[in-house]
């Protein structure tokens, strides 16, 4: 039952408060608070940032070289790590080819919006704390409908890419991702809607909050509330529509080397291939903070002081990024024709019947 109730989180100052409380002192005028929270944005984003660069050019090769049997990199610096430097210099300095007859405007913005897209996620995910901050950028009361919604801008970056590049491959490609993501868009936000029938909000730090109550003790292991373990039907679905969110295996489709080259950024090179490759993982590692958030308990573990649950919190993201990495190494790909039948037919119906279940528990319970 106290799993189901709403609780009440602690009124804590935000990231943007505390940096302004620094700087300023508590009467912050209003260019002070815009400042604050500049800064405070400059802090989130450095550090999903930083995660990302550590995942795309070193921590794949890795992760795939170890389901495959391989060694990828280990030439440059210990154990290759400063193959995130080559790549970058390398990527970086390409030059940047711009094809004839591309949609300039669409062109150029594609890889910004794709990028920015995820990284405005993260303005409502609560983190935790790193020695008693609090990194949590914003709580709106309407914090899940905001991140699923700025979320899924990166459909209209793929939309444009595909459109702008003047090819037949890329425009395939961009249109296999509209496809996509509406056919699975649509389970993720209703499975996430199951969630906030047990907590009542839309608001994130409520959501985290109403995951802290122990669900049940077996043989002297006390289980939290997550709500993987109250209802992990939903956990599962939402788990395999972030996979097709993200275009990792058997979702990845759009960009199916096999058939379209690279599908909706086959023309792009140097800067903006970058953008592509970077807001990639960037919406993996926001996804793996939304699974966090609504079925993980947010940054609550044991063994760890709140202080520093922040560690707590990305442990859970990478575990779901090794998560679509196996997948991307064991799972063959599905045809485009079984990937919209999967989600129309299969995935829609399970996540309203999901929904409609909860309902009735949730009902029945309270």
């Amino acid at each position: 039952m106290t799993a189901l109730v709403p609780l009440q989180g602690q009124a804590e100052p935000l990231l943007p408060e505390t940096i302004g409380k620094f700087l300023f002192g508590a009467n912050m005028a209003p260019w002070q608070e815009a400042v604050a929270a500049f800064l405070a944005a400059f802090v989130i984003g450095n550090i999903m940032l930083a995660m990302t660069g550590v995942a795309g050019p070193w921590a794949k090769r890795k992760i795939t070289a170890a389901f495959t049997d391989r060694i990828a990199v280990n030439r440059v610096g210990p154990a290759g790590l400063l193959i995130i430097v080559a790549d970058a210099v390398r990527l970086l300095s390409k030059e940047l080819i711009i094809p004839d007859g591309v949609d300039r405007p669409a062109f150029d913005l594609a890889p910004i919006v794709m990028a920015g897209s995820a990284l405005l996620g993260f303005a409502v995910i609560p983190m935790g704390h790193i020695f008693g901050v609090n990194l949590h950028l914003a709580d709106p009361e309407i914090g899940m409908a905001y991140v699923f919604a700025v979320a899924s801008i990166a459909t209209l970056a793929l939309a444009m890419a595909g459109y702008a590049s003047n090819n037949k491959y890329s425009l395939m490609g961009g249109l296999r991702a509209i496809a996509q993501n509406i056919a699975y868009e649509i389970p993720l936000v209703v499975t996430a809607a199951s969630v906030v029938l047990f907590t009542d909000s839309l608001q994130m730090s409520q959501i985290v909050a109403a995951q802290q109550e122990p669900l049940f003790t077996l043989a002297g292991i006390t289980i939290p509330s997550w709500f993987a373990f109250v209802n992990p039907f939903a956990f599962v679905l939402f788990v395999v529509a972030n996979l097709a969110e993200v275009g990792r295996n058997p979702f990845d489709i759009p960009e199916a080397p096999t058939e379209i080259v690279a599908g909706y950024q086959t023309e792009y090179s140097s800067v903006y291939f970058v953008l592509f490759y970077l807001g990639e993982f960037l919406h993996i590692f926001l996804g793996g903070a939304i699974i966090a958030t609504l079925f993980l308990g947010g940054p609550s573990g044991p063994f760890l002081p709140e202080s520093l649950n922040f560690v707590w919190f990305v442990v859970k993201i990478w575990a779901v990024f090794l998560f679509t990495q196996w997948a991307r190494s064991a799972v063959p790909r599905l045809r485009i024709d079984q990937l919209i039948e999967v989600g129309w037919k299969g995935m829609l119906v399970l996540s309203f019947a999901n929904l409609v279940l909860t309902a009735i528990i949730v009902g029945v319970m309270l």
